[in-house]
C-alpha cells in the first residue's frame, strides 16, 4: 500500500504534465517544393520533390542515363512505389560523393525525408519500410602495417 501512495505522490510533484508532441506539418519552399538531404556511405545527395507527372532529373540527366542498371533505379522509386505516388511527384535530385550504389542509397533516404516533408501523413509507411533511417556504415580505413584495413600482408617464412 505505501508503494502506490508514494508514486501518486511522485506523480502529484509532476508540475507540468507530459505534452502530446506536436502534429507533424507540410514544409514547402517558396516555389511549392519540399527539400531534403539524404546520405549513404561518401554519398550525399540533395532531393527536391513537387507535384508533376513523374518525371526525374538526377545530376541534370534523365534517370534512365545516369542510372543505367535497373536494379539502381528500382532502388532510388521504391519510396513512391510503397506510397502510390511514382506518377504524382516530379523529383530533382543533385547528387555527389561515392559510387553509384551509394549515390542509389542515399537519394532513397532523402527522398523518403522530403515525401515526409510534403505528405506528413506518409511518415509511418515510410518509417516502417526503414527508407527514413540514415545507413550509418561507411569503410574502414586502412591502418599502418596492414594491407587493407584488417587484411595483413601475405605471410613468407623465408
Amino acid at each position: 500500500m505505501s508503494e502506490t501512495q508514494g508514486l501518486e505522490a511522485l506523480a502529484s510533484l509532476s508540475s507540468n504534465p507530459v505534452d502530446a508532441p506536436a502534429p507533424r506539418v507540410q514544409q514547402l519552399d517558396k516555389f511549392g517544393r519540399a527539400y531534403a538531404t539524404g546520405k549513404r556511405k561518401n554519398a550525399i545527395a540533395r532531393v527536391w520533390v513537387k507535384p508533376g507527372s513523374g518525371k526525374w532529373v538526377i545530376n541534370g540527366r534523365e534517370q534512365e542515363v545516369y542510372f543505367a542498371r535497373p536494379v539502381l533505379r528500382m532502388m532510388i522509386a521504391q519510396p513512391l512505389n510503397l506510397t502510390d505516388r511514382a506518377t504524382q511527384f516530379d523529383v530533382f535530385v543533385t547528387v555527389q560523393g561515392s559510387g553509384l550504389s551509394g549515390q542509389a542509397g542515399a537519394i532513397r533516404h532523402g527522398l523518403s525525408k522530403a515525401l515526409t516533408y510534403f505528405e506528413p501523413a506518409l511518415r509511418p509507411t515510410l518509417k516502417a519500410a526503414g527508407f527514413l533511417t540514415r545507413d550509418s556504415r561507411v569503410v574502414e580505413r586502412k591502418k599502418y602495417g596492414r594491407a587493407k584495413a584488417r587484411r595483413s600482408f601475405q605471410f613468407s617464412k623465408r
